[in-house]
Formats: structure tokens, C-alpha cells, sequence
């Protein structure tokens, strides 16, 4: 398929042409998110079979998508933006908290709005992996983005004399490593612990990795 086919213009309905299209685009996404992350996956779903799901024809399909791919890559995008805006609400509420609280208000908000549904889980740690050179670069993309994140706040907790003075670019992708191995592993059921275990670990792990070396324990 060369290009997405030319939608219907006009009203109808009462309804705009570009509202029934993010009608459209809506409910190809809501079909994907469940049969790529709780169905038959990625890999094993055709386009007959999201048009059908979506309760849409595969011409509507090709309206708003070209492959199947685009579906995943703004699944991919669509999660990651849902998390995002989480944490930075959450940053906005947790200003003036002790360093510790911070972070955990920080990285509850990630990890409860980015497992609220095992599919989007699915679909940030396990289905895009491995599809295409453009999805691996998407998921790098993003990745740093995350790292940025992470950076500048350390670099806020440098400068109120609660984290170390450092670099903190590999730390930062230490941690995101660790954020995508762990919760891929809990989601495929390989890590015996609650999600709430598993948070807390996380953020143990990010916590020594801000803590200035004269407040570890032992030192000095």
C-alpha cells in the first residue's frame, strides 16, 4: 500500500469530517491496544482482523494507516505520552517534598498509570521490540527522552544539595534499563513479587543512585 487512501469529506451526522475521522482513528487504536497487548500480538494480527475488531472496514483502515506498523508505532507513542504527562503532574504536586517522597511520588505515577492496563505494558516493553529499524529508533527516541528526564531532575537535586555533583547521562540510562528489564520481566510473570515490590525496588535503586556519597551508609 502506497499511501493512506483519501477519507470522506464534509458533515455528516452532525459531525465534521475530521471528528469522524479521530472517531475512527480512536477506535483503531482501542481495537490494537487490546489485540496487540492481550490478543494474539503485533505479529499475529492482520489488518481484517483490527478493521473487524474495531467494527470498521479495512478501507477505513487504510484512511488513517498505511501498515499495521503505524498502529504500533502510535500505540507506542500514545503510552509513553499517557506516562509522561503523569509524572510531570505528579512533579508539579510534589515540589517541597523530601527528596525520598519525591521520588517515589514521581515513580508511583509512572509505573501506576503505565500498568493500570497489562496492555500497555505489553505494548511499551515486549511487542515493540525487534519489529523494524524505524520502531527501534522511535524506542531509543523515547528512551532518551525518559534519561533527559531523569538528568534534569537529578540536576535540580544537585543544585538544592540532595544528590551528588555528577554526570548523571549514565546513571540515568543505568536506571531506564533497569525500569524496562524489571517491569518487562513482571509483566511475563518471571519476577515472584507484587507490583508494589517491584516499584519499591525501583525506587530504592534510583534513590542511591541520587544520594551524595557522604550520606551513604558507612561512609565518612
Amino acid at each position: 500500500m502506497a499511501g493512506r487512501l483519501r477519507a470522506p469529506t464534509g458533515r455528516y451526522g452532525g459531525r465534521s469530517a475530521q471528528e469522524r475521522q479521530a472517531e475512527r482513528r480512536r477506535r483503531f487504536l482501542d481495537a490494537a491496544l487490546r489485540l496487540f497487548g492481550d490478543g494474539p500480538g503485533y505479529r499475529g494480527t492482520t489488518v481484517a482482523a483490527l478493521s473487524q475488531a474495531a467494527g470498521l472496514s479495512t478501507r477505513q483502515f487504510y484512511e488513517e494507516f498505511r501498515t499495521l506498523e503505524d498502529v504500533l508505532a502510535a500505540l507506542h507513542l500514545q503510552v509513553n505520552d499517557r506516562a509522561e504527562r503523569a509524572v510531570l503532574d505528579a512533579l508539579a504536586s510534589a515540589r517541597g517534598l523530601p527528596p525520598a517522597e519525591r521520588v517515589a511520588v514521581l515513580f508511583h505515577a509512572y509505573a501506576r498509570d503505565i500498568t493500570l492496563d497489562p496492555c500497555r505494558i505489553r505494548i511499551a516493553f515486549v511487542e515493540i521490540i525487534g519489529v523494524s529499524a524505524r520502531l527501534e529508533e522511535q524506542r531509543l527516541a523515547r528512551r532518551a527522552r525518559w534519561i533527559d528526564l531523569i538528568r534534569a531532575e537529578a540536576d535540580a537535586a544537585v543544585l538544592r544539595g540532595e544528590a551528588a555533583p555528577r554526570d548523571y547521562r549514565l546513571p540515568a540510562a543505568a536506571f531506564i534499563g533497569s525500569v524496562n528489564g524489571l517491569l518487562h520481566d513482571w509483566s511475563a510473570g518471571w519476577v515472584d513479587a507484587t507490583l508494589d515490590e517491584v516499584v519499591d525496588e525501583l525506587v530504592r535503586l534510583l534513590l542511591a543512585m541520587l544520594r551524595p556519597e557522604d550520606r551513604r551508609p558507612g561512609a565518612g
